[in-house]
């Protein structure tokens, strides 16, 4: 894994764990204190890490052809 993906995964985590404690009404981590910028948060990292990590753009759909015909993917 390279640090983007970690660095990703890592704010997907929390920002779905703010999440789901303000959900249950529970003390959220503090990285953001408003019920709305968490949400925000939430879903700009959702699109982050789901952009980033699939090939969605023109440039990724080339990349993965390149990987598949070097048999580097499936």
């Amino acid at each position: 894994m390279d640090k983007g993906t970690i660095i990703r995964t890592v704010a997907l985590v929390i920002a779905w764990a703010n999440m789901a404690l303000t959900n249950y009404g529970l003390q959220p981590i503090p990285v953001v204190s408003e019920d709305f910028i968490a949400m925000i948060l939430a879903g700009a990292v959702t699109v982050w890490t789901w952009f980033k990590n699939n090939y969605i753009t023109w440039k990724g759909k080339q990349q993965k052809e390149v990987l598949q015909k070097n048999y580097l993917t499936k």
